[in-house]
C-alpha cells in the first residue's frame, strides 16, 4: 500500500536525486503574491522536490511564475479555468511523485514543510496524508496560529474531523497513490474540497499523521473565498451531507448528519443578517431571536437586547459581528 520516497519513477530532482514529492500551487487570481510561495519552496531545507504551478486559466500569471522556471525543478502548466479542485487534480495527474503537498499560490512554506511531512507520512505504511499548525500573515491576525481558532485536538479520526473537532489545515501532503485512490477533489464543489477529500481518505482507511507545529504561512486578505461565508457554509454543508450519505451504516454518519444540522443553523443566521442588511431589520432580528443567537459574547448580548427594542438600530449588529 506504502510508497517510499526514492523509488524508481520519480523524476530528478536535481543532482541525480529522485524527487520525493510534487508541491502542487494552483494560482489563479495571486500573482504578485505568487513569489512568496515560489520563495518559500526554493527556501526548503530539503532538496529533493518539484513545484507544478497551475495558471488555471489565468494568463496574469505567466509573467509571475516565468523568472522560476530556470529552476528545473519548477513547471508552468497552463490550462483553462476549472477552479481550484480541478486545477489540482490536474497537477497531480502529471506528477509522478510519492508524495504530492498542496500550497496555495497566496501563502507560504516554512522551510522544514517538505522534511516534515515526508518524515511523519514515513512514520507508518497506514499513514496517507500529514498536517500541521500554521501562522496567519496579511490582514489580520499577524503572527496567531491556526489552532488558536480552529481546533486541532487529536486524536485526529474520521469522526472528530467530522466534527471539527480536529481541524485540518490546508496545506497539506499526502500520499499520491491515496488521492489518487479517492479519486481526487471533487471538482464539483465551490470551495471545501479539501474537507471532502479529507473525510475520503479516512474513510478510506488512511491514517492522518499531525505535526504540532507551524509549518506554513497562511495569508489573510479581503475577498478571499474563505472570507465569503454564505458560500463557505453553502459547500460545508454539501460535503457533511455527501459524507451523511457515503457512510451509511457507519457511526460516523450521524456526526455527519449533526453537522448538517448544524450548518443549517448557521446558514439561517446568515440569512437573518443578509435581511437586516437588505433593510428589512425587524424581520432579520426576529429571526435571530427565534435561532437563540444571543449568547455569544457580554456585548452581543448587550446589542441583542437593544436591538428587539428598537429593530430599527439592527444595522449596528453588522458592524458589532464583525468584532465578536
Amino acid at each position: 500500500m506504502a510508497t517510499k520516497s526514492g523509488e524508481a519513477g520519480s523524476e530528478d530532482a536535481g543532482g541525480g536525486v529522485p524527487a520525493a514529492i510534487t508541491i502542487v500551487i494552483p494560482a489563479y487570481g495571486v500573482t504578485t503574491m505568487l513569489a512568496d510561495a515560489l520563495d518559500s519552496v526554493l527556501a526548503q531545507d530539503r532538496g529533493d522536490w518539484r513545484a507544478i504551478v497551475v495558471d488555471d486559466g489565468d494568463a496574469r500569471v505567466a509573467p509571475y511564475v516565468e523568472p522560476y522556471l530556470a529552476d528545473p525543478r519548477i513547471r508552468f502548466l497552463r490550462t483553462d479555468n476549472g477552479g481550484l479542485p480541478t486545477a489540482r487534480n490536474r497537477a497531480i495527474a502529471v506528477s509522478d511523485t510519492p508524495y504530492v503537498a498542496l500550497l496555495d499560490g497566496d501563502d507560504m512554506l516554512e522551510p522544514d514543510f517538505v522534511s516534515s511531512m515526508i518524515a511523519a507520512i514515513e512514520a507508518s505504511p497506514r499513514i496517507g496524508f500529514a498536517t500541521g499548525d500554521a501562522t496567519f500573515f496579511g490582514a489580520d491576525r499577524v503572527g496567531e496560529r491556526f489552532s488558536s481558532y480552529c481546533a486541532q485536538a487529536l486524536p485526529a479520526t474520521l469522526e472528530r474531523v467530522i466534527r471539527r473537532e480536529f481541524n485540518i489545515f490546508g496545506l497539506t501532503a499526502m500520499r499520491r497513490e491515496a488521492i489518487e485512490g479517492i479519486g481526487g477533489f471533487d471538482t464539483g464543489l465551490k470551495s471545501s474540497e479539501d474537507l471532502d477529500a479529507w473525510i475520503r481518505l479516512l474513510a478510506a482507511g488512511w491514517e492522518l499523521a499531525y505535526v504540532p507545529r507551524p509549518l506554513a504561512r497562511y495569508r489573510r486578505r479581503e475577498g478571499q473565498m474563505s472570507g465569503n461565508t454564505p458560500v463557505m457554509l453553502r459547500t460545508a454543508h454539501a460535503v457533511m451531507d455527501k459524507a451523511r450519505r457515503e457512510l451509511a451504516g457507519r457511526p460516523e454518519a450521524a456526526a455527519a448528519g449533526e453537522m448538517c444540522a448544524r450548518i443549517e443553523r448557521d446558514m439561517a443566521v446568515e440569512d437573518a443578517f443578509a435581511r437586516i442588511a437588505a433593510g428589512d431589520s425587524r424581520a432579520g432580528v426576529a429571526e435571530l431571536v427565534r435561532l437563540g443567537v444571543d449568547n455569544r459574547s457580554p456585548r452581543w448580548r448587550r446589542a441583542m437586547r437593544l436591538m428587539r427594542i428598537a429593530p430599527f438600530l439592527a444595522p449596528l449588529l453588522l458592524k458589532i459581528r464583525e468584532r465578536v
